[in-house]
């Protein structure tokens, strides 16, 4: 899939709950440009109500959107951890599906 990213494509990169709320705890936004190191903490927090910190179990997803919108689209490149604690170092995620 690494071929399909453009020099215009964004990368997002977010935590979720592992059970829970669908939206993200914590997210990142940049430029897509593989591999890229990363760090998710409160001070990046969707909510001030919904910290990073505050959940005992996450899961960590990549995207990269051609339109650069943070709601998924048709066509994004995705790839999501295991389920992880929101503290975990070295995460490494594997971009290798495509959204419907």
């Amino acid at each position: 899939l690494a071929a399909r990213i453009g020099a215009g494509d964004t990368l997002f990169i977010f935590a979720r709950a592992a059970v829970g709320p669908r939206l993200p705890l914590a997210i990142v936004k940049r430029q897509a440009q593989l591999p890229a190191a990363f760090t998710l903490d409160d001070t990046m927090a969707m909510s001030p109500q919904m910290k990073l910190s505050g959940f005992g179990a996450v899961v960590v997803g990549a995207r990269i959107s051609k339109s650069g919108n943070a709601t998924p689209q048709p066509g994004d490149l995705i790839g999501q951890s295991a389920v992880v604690k929101p503290d975990a170092q070295g995460l490494r995620i594997v971009i290798d599906r495509v959204q419907p």
